[in-house]
Parts: C-alpha cells; structure tokens; sequence
C-alpha cells in the first residue's frame, strides 16, 4: 500500500481560536450585562526587545476584540526590580483589573522569580503561580488559572475530537512553561503519560508508542517521522527560525516536529506557524474573563 503524503487532517489553530474568541465576546456582553461590570488585563511589558512588543500588542488587540479593557505599563530596560514589584503591587489592588500579565524575558538585573511570585493569585492569567502549579499536580483540586499554552494544547485536542482517557501520551520537553503542565493535564483527563527530555534514553521509541504526542522540546524539527505512531494526534508548540535561503525574510519557521514526516503517519497534526501560537492568547483571553467572572461573582 503506498501512502499518499500529508495524510493527516490539519488541525486549524487559527480558526478554533476564533471560536473561541467569539463565545468569549459573548461572555463578557454577558457579564457587562449582569454585573455592569467589564474584565480587566493588565500587562507590564519592560525593556525595548521588538519580540515582546510584538506580543503585547497582539494581546492588547484580541482584548479589544472580545471586549476586555487592557492596561498597560512600559518600563524602561533600565527600572529597577523594585519599581516593577511597584507596578504589579498597584494592579493587585486595583479592582479593574482581573488578570496580570509581566511579559517575559525580563532584564537580567530583575529576578524573573520574584516578580512572577508578587501577582496575586486571583489575578495570575498566565497560571504560573507555584500554588496553581500545585493544585493542577494535586487530585480533587482545581488550580485557578492553567497555564495558556499548554491549556491551549489541550484545548485543541479536545476540540479535534480526540479522546484522551485511556490513550498513552508523550509530551517531548518539561518546561515548567508547557511540558510539565501539559503532561499534569493530560493525566487529569486520564491518560497515561511520559514525559521525554534530554536524558531520556529511548526517546524515539517510546514516542512512537503514544497515541497523542505534543512536542515543546524547542530543538527544530526533532521529532522525526519514525516518532509518529500511525494514527496519533500530534499538537507542536515548538516554534524556531531556520535559514532558508529561497524565503524572502532568508530564514522560515518551524516547528519542533519535523511536519512533512509526521503528516504521513499522523491523524491530525497542528501547523507552524497557525497552530498552537493563536491558541496561547486565547486561552489568555479566557482565564482573563474566568477572573473576571470569580470576581465578579464575589462582590469585588
């Protein structure tokens, strides 16, 4: 039997997360309506590098989108670490704001650490926060906030109709970003999990052996074809620029899955770019407007 190339479905990041941008617009006419009260992000963004603008404003425009009111802050590269502290101790008070968000990397002078650590729980969007890192670990409890990529992952999955109670998943990468949680979220969905990193001896085999894979490793196109059972649901995070003399910018992006391979042996498989990255912010999105809901819900 010869198999045709690029068997897998695409799963269309792009577009789900559309969908989901348009129920959370829903949601927070919703909320305006009830409570007369709208959600709140805030982001601190320190520094000049032209990657985290780009970010934030990319966050700051899917706010408008669903409705979320957005506030900022610009620090300089050179603030102190006192004067960021400052700025995420304002908001914490601040009852507009629902969600904060401190762009990373931070300059080398300011401890990452620290600064993450000072968000109050009820307002830490990006789920980072080592009390909901523990209660997603922990059974028969709920952290607050998910982290949004790896939420987003799964989120992708489901929304794919893939099952995952009961399937073998290998998650490639343990990043306290996305590796660790995702796999921590598809164990609470019932699958069995392994984690693959750079010890591991074996990798290729035992990713061949999973039904759902999600590479976060960040080593371009690392997990090869003879990684991908036939038939697995592959979601890649990994985003990195190669040369490629032929590309008008002289270099292109890709994933940590080598995708043209994969895509033969695959169900389904996320695209790089137009796969996992609109799922971030929408996911951002969401645990904003869960904020705001728990809020609002509260009296605050």
């Amino acid at each position: 039997m010869t198999v045709t190339a690029m068997a897998a479905k695409l799963i269309d990041g792009k577009a789900i997360a559309e969908d989901i941008r348009k129920e959370l617009k829903a949601e927070v006419e919703q909320l305006k309506a009830k409570y007369g009260k709208t959600p709140g992000l805030a982001v601190v963004l320190v520094g000049e590098r032209k990657d985290s603008q780009t970010y934030v404003r990319n966050k700051k425009k899917a706010c408008e989108e669903v409705g979320i009111v957005s506030y900022g802050t610009d620090l300089p590269e050179t603030a102190s670490e006192e004067e960021v502290l400052k700025v995420v101790a304002d908001y914490n008070a601040d009852p507009n704001v629902h969600g904060i968000l401190v762009q990373l990397p931070l300059p080398k002078h300011i401890d990452e650490q620290r600064v993450l650590d000072a968000i109050s729980i009820e307002k830490d969007v990006d789920g980072f926060h080592p009390l909901n890192i523990g209660a997603l670990a922990m059974r028969g409890r709920d952290p607050l906030f998910v982290p949004c990529t790896p939420k987003g992952c799964l989120e992708l999955l489901k929304r794919s109709g893939v099952q995952l109670s009961g399937k073998r998943a290998a998650v490639v990468g343990r990043s306290n970003i996305v590796g660790m949680p995702a796999a921590l979220l598809l164990q609470r969905e019932d699958a069995t999990v392994t984690v693959i990193h750079s010890r591991t001896p074996d990798a290729q085999r035992i990713c061949a052996e999973a039904d759902i894979i999600i590479a976060a490793c960040g080593k371009a196109e690392m997990v090869e074809g003879d990684w991908v059972k036939e038939g697995a649901a592959v979601i890649d995070v990994g985003i990195n620029a190669v040369d490629d003399p032929s590309a008008k910018r002289g270099y292109r992006l890709v994933g940590d899955v080598n995708f043209a391979q994969a895509a033969e042996r695959a169900e389904c498989i996320t695209p790089v770019p137009g796969g996992v990255g609109p799922m971030t912010i929408a996911m951002l999105l969401r645990n904003c407007v869960d904020g705001a809901t728990r809020a609002f819900a509260a009296g605050h």
